[in-house]
């Protein structure tokens, strides 16, 4: 079996743990602890499907002191594998923020269920844009002249926010659910795309910090990111095509074209209600000044006419 090369974090797992830390440790300096269940697959993709809290207690004032009720992991993992027998357990999760020294202990117990576990530590406060997982896991640290002895050591894997189709449909229905009504859908979308742009922003900043330091050869070079950051390149389009101009261009005069008809059409709406709204205020205003004076409007004296004719055919009539 391929040693764990990216580990997929799916909505559930997320939701149980937000839940885990705000119902133990919410507005505390503590951090709360579990059990991940998942599939691992030959090329060492790990899929987390599932997690459940496990007890949890260590001391603040010296970190090697900490208590983890493997017995209850063990009763929950036996109910759990009757509900799903594929789930297995690929690792543990934490809510660090950061890695902690206990984490290596803790490491080595859950290596009793899974020889090989991934720990992720879920950051449940972000500050940045961003995924809020880190995925680790153990390997021995041998020193290069072979003085000292292999230490354990944690290793930092890929990770990312993963679903499937079923979990995909759940996650847009508990997010229109949770919308504001306030917020229009346009404003929703902007403020979508700021978070993006923010997002790609600080991916930039990242991608030019390494390349500052491979240049100044802080670090050394890397042909696979390398080669990544050149697909990424050779995906950008060439915008000094004259055809891409024209088509930009184009697009903007269609776009502005239809921005400004619209406002002609709200400009002249907003013309008529207030012509059409004086014309009736002066309307009420006659009718007002007519009856304080006592003088008929013309057109009650058109209806006096008519009453005084029907009243003479009636006399003639009888």
């Amino acid at each position: 079996m391929a040693p764990p090369d990216k580990v997929v974090v799916h909505p559930l797992v997320l939701l149980s743990i937000v839940d885990h830390y705000s119902r133990v440790a919410k507005d505390t300096r503590k951090r709360v602890v579990g059990v991940m269940l998942g599939v691992k697959d030959s090329k060492g993709r790990i899929d987390v499907t599932n997690s459940y809290a496990v007890p949890f207690e260590e001391d603040e004032k010296d970190p090697s002191i900490w208590f983890l009720d493997h017995s209850y992991h063990e009763t929950m993992f036996a109910m759990f594998k009757k509900i799903n027998a594929k789930e297995l357990v690929v690792g543990w999760y934490s809510t660090g923020p950061k890695l902690r020294e206990a984490d290596l202990d803790i490491h080595d117990l859950i290596t009793n269920y899974n020889p090989n576990p991934v720990l992720v530590i879920v950051d449940v406060q972000p500050k940045e844009l961003g995924i809020p997982t880190k995925a680790y896991y153990c390997i021995d640290a041998v020193s290069e002249d072979g003085t000292q002895k292999a230490q354990k050591t944690f290793m930092h894997i890929q990770s990312e926010i993963g679903a499937y189709e079923a979990e995909e449909i759940g996650v847009e229905h508990l997010l229109r659910d949770v919308k504001d009504a306030k917020v229009s859908t346009l404003a929703d979308q902007v403020i979508s795309k700021v978070h993006a742009l923010k997002g790609l922003e600080e991916r930039l900043k990242e991608i030019k910090q390494y390349l500052d330091a491979v240049l100044s050869e802080r670090l050394p070079i890397n042909h696979e990111i390398m080669g990544q950051l050149q697909d990424v390149f050779n995906l950008l389009p060439n915008l000094n095509m004259e055809q891409m101009v024209t088509a930009f261009a184009v697009k903007s005069n269609d776009m502005m074209l239809v921005m400004y008809l619209s406002s002609l059409v709200r400009s002249v709406v907003a013309l008529h209600n207030l012509i059409n709204n004086k014309v009736v205020n002066k309307e009420s205003e006659r009718a007002k000044d007519a009856a304080e004076e006592g003088i008929v409007a013309p057109a009650d004296k058109g209806k006096e006419k008519e009453k005084g004719k029907e009243t003479e055919k009636e006399k003639e009539k009888a």
